[in-house]
């Protein structure tokens, strides 16, 4: 048995089984929606305008709810907050189906997906927070919880490569409606297990009481009692925001990437390999993900973000110079090794540094980043591919590694222990299944 294997094993063990079974279903549906309603809207209504609104409301919701589900999560508990939102984003996603098979006008069209993303409810960001005070409870090293991280990385980075293909497959079977009600009854039933899951009890929600309170006099009146009920929110360090920056400019090299890859794709006469392109990218990402268990721990996590944005850069410059299928999947495949260190070492800084009762919110702000960035740079690198070629969509793509190395060298970021963990989470290890 391979080092990785034990360590993987071990996170394993911290929740059962069915934990990741569970977060990887409920976090699937994101991944379909996007390019489900893409195809949904374009057939039932014949304009590509109409359906990049819709796609374009999707993203809008889900980067705009995404911090405030987070930040919901840290103080209520994930178990009510993933119970209302899977049922509410299932509810708005069958809408959205049934006023796009009803051939609604654009305009509600984009207010219900506005909707569906708002509700998206943040199974992977919380399935992270989860691990790592699982991980903490059990006093596991910090190797335990970078390798946590990898494994949840890796589970993203499949679901974004099966969730399309699964709406290809739908669309070509029967119809996109098909896909998207599917992403309805996966949202409704994996997101409900995934909050009922016993693992939820692991992170104490910050609004909670934490016990008897020495009594002391204390002026009386509304303000007072204002503070007593609701506790002031820990500070967020200066470097999280870069953190932050970095993962809105890796959302924009995955936009300018996938509009690079469609027009020329396009300009090949294959347009129907750009899914397959982008699919390989993904599984290559998974692959490189999954191998950061074996990086050894003298190499620190701000030293693996610089090394991750040299690579960024150093990858992506090839695809300026491509001009065939061949060389295309080369290059892409060769750049998504890149892909997942730089997202799971963001992700293990941000553990490091937040307070660990705003970990939930820090954790969903860092995904509503990468779609927020894939969102607008696809709009923006799709026109320029469309008037000045692929190359300057990719151009974009090399733009954004260069700047995310700057953020990497210029930000201060060294590795400092965990913020204290609650109560919940610092109690010995125990069962958790």
């Amino acid at each position: 048995m391979t080092a990785a294997t034990a360590a993987f094993r071990r996170v394993l063990a911290l929740g059962g089984p069915m934990l990741p079974v569970l977060s990887f279903l409920g976090r699937l549906p994101t991944a379909m929606c996007q390019f489900g309603s893409l195809l949904l809207v374009a057939e039932t209504s014949g304009s590509l305008a109409t359906a990049g609104l819709v796609g374009g409301a999707l993203a809008a919701g889900q980067t705009a709810g995404g911090p405030l589900l987070g930040r919901l999560a840290d103080r209520h508990g994930q178990r009510p907050v993933v119970l209302a939102a899977c049922w509410f984003d299932a509810l708005a996603v069958t809408a959205l189906v049934l006023a796009a098979l009803a051939r609604t006008g654009a305009l509600p069209l984009a207010l219900i997906a506005l909707l569906a993303g708002a509700g998206v409810p943040q199974i992977g960001p919380l399935a992270r927070t989860r691990l790592v005070a699982l991980a903490r409870r059990a006093r596991a090293d910090d190797r335990l919880v970078h390798t946590a991280l990898s494994f949840e990385g890796t589970l993203d980075e499949v679901s974004f490569v099966l969730g399309p293909a699964l709406v290809g497959l739908s669309a070509t079977a029967a119809h996109p409606a098909v896909a998207l009600a599917l992403a309805a009854l996966l949202l409704a039933v994996c997101g409900s297990a995934f909050a009922l899951h016993p693992t939820a009890a692991a992170v104490r929600p910050t609004g909670a009481p934490a016990g008897p309170a020495p009594v002391s006099p204390a002026p009386d009146g509304p303000r007072a009692r204002r503070s007593a009920a609701r506790p002031a929110r820990a500070r967020m360090p200066r470097a999280v925001h870069a953190m932050r920056a970095s993962m809105a400019l890796q959302g924009a090299l995955f936009g300018a990437c996938q509009a690079g890859i469609t027009a020329l794709t396009a300009d090949l006469h294959r347009p129907a390999q750009a899914g397959l392109v982008y699919a390989a990218m993904g599984v290559m990402s998974a692959v490189a993900g999954l191998s950061l268990a074996l990086v050894p721990a003298r190499i620190g996590l701000p030293a693996r973000w610089r090394a991750a944005a040299v690579a960024l850069i150093v990858l992506s410059v090839p695809l300026l110079f491509v001009r065939s299928l061949g060389a295309l999947y080369l290059a892409v495949v060769v750049l998504g090794a890149a892909f997942a260190p730089h997202l799971i070492t963001l992700f293990g800084l941000t553990e490091r540094l937040v307070p660990a009762g705003r970990l939930a919110e820090s954790m969903a702000f860092l995904t509503s980043a990468i779609v927020g960035g894939q969102a607008l740079s696809l709009a923006v690198s799709g026109r320029l591919a469309e008037v000045h070629g692929p190359t300057a969509a990719f151009a974009v793509a090399v733009g954004a590694a260069v700047l995310i190395l700057g953020l990497a060298l210029t930000t201060r970021s060294a590795d400092r222990p965990a913020a204290a963990l609650t109560p919940a989470a610092a109690a010995p290890a125990g069962s958790a299944r």
